[in-house]
């Protein structure tokens, strides 16, 4: 029978606008988040429960806390994509693409913010160091954190090189791995080397470490050992090297303790590091974007395929179709 003359052409009865490629890749691509996102809070709870229960004061900055709450967050994200790609549910779908796109648009907020308004930036930074330093005996996994970040290791691969002058080997032909074991003898190692926000004396906020003289404290006017200059040969850590260093001036303090803040050196840090900053967030935006593109793609052909079998059952029975 003859085809209404503007009508559109008939699809065979197994045809799909929807590419299966584009609907199993975004399913694989939020499966894999999502067991990622019950591997956080996983490890979040249990770090959680081993903890003792005065490290309740200091739920705001416990990692454990943040672990659980960006692994849910992550986990109600990704279901919305997984469940959504395999049904092909237009609602869960677009919830998914919505709400991966608010939080692309808010780290690029929170970034462009952070460059134009560095000063709050480094004031609110200063805040939350401040804040740590007050909990740093509340809570093991801050104070392993703390101790971490005033001795980070910031180790260069590409300046270990035979024969440069960040480290030299007795030997041309010495390789990088024999290279890296002369260069922890050397102490070759660069690291933040600082001590508390601003300066050491920041820790008498703490009241194991504060210098007042009606704190009963062992540890009055001290500071953790992570502020300690490191000591050549060293077998055993002596975790009482900051015993009593508030006290003395920043001359004095200098010969035993690092005496710069963490948040200069930090500053410094990501000004010497922008390219590999770069890096890292452009390789946490490519999955979101992808994310974003897959979805709405897969919407669209969901839309298709709805108008093409509306379109079948509408004239079905027209003598004209």
């Amino acid at each position: 029978m003859a085809r209404r003359p503007g009508a559109p052409a008939a699809y065979g009865e197994d045809f799909s606008f929807i590419n299966p490629l584009v609907k199993y890749l975004l399913f694989f691509f939020n499966m894999l988040f999502w067991v990622i996102s019950m591997v956080m809070v996983g490890v979040g709870v249990y770090a959680r429960l081993m903890k003792h229960a005065a490290a309740l004061a200091s739920l705001a900055v416990d990692p454990a806390i943040l672990l659980i709450v960006v692994g849910i967050l992550m986990f109600l994200l990704t279901f919305c994509g997984c469940i959504g790609s395999l049904r092909e549910n237009i609602c869960l779908l677009q919830t998914f693409s919505l709400c991966l796109t608010i939080v692309f648009l808010l780290q690029l907020a929170a970034g462009v913010l952070g460059f134009v308004f560095s000063d709050k930036a480094r004031g609110k930074v200063n805040e939350i160091i401040n804040n740590a330093i007050v909990h740093y005996r509340d809570d093991l996994d801050l104070q392993n954190l703390i101790d971490f970040g005033q001795k980070k290791p910031v180790f260069l691969e590409h300046l270990l090189l035979p024969g440069s002058m960040v480290c030299r080997s007795s030997k041309p032909e010495t390789g990088l791995k024999e290279l890296t074991a002369e260069c922890v003898k050397q102490n070759i190692y660069t690291t933040f080397s600082c001590c508390g926000g601003i300066s050491y004396k920041d820790w008498s906020q703490n009241m194991y470490f504060n210098c007042s003289e009606d704190n009963p404290s062992r540890e009055r006017c001290s500071v953790p050992y992570s502020c300690c200059l490191p000591t050549p040969n060293q077998a055993v850590i002596n975790t009482m090297c900051g015993q009593g260093m508030q006290a003395l001036d920043y001359l004095e303090a200098s010969k035993v303790i690092y005496t710069n803040g963490c948040i200069d050196r930090l500053v410094n840090w990501i000004h010497s590091n922008l390219f590999l900053l770069g890096g890292v967030a452009l390789g946490l935006a490519i999955p979101q974007l992808v994310g974003i593109l897959l979805s709405m793609i897969l919407v669209n052909q969901i839309k298709d395929q709805i108008k093409l079998q509306l379109y079948n059952q509408q004239h079905r029975a027209d003598p004209w179709y």
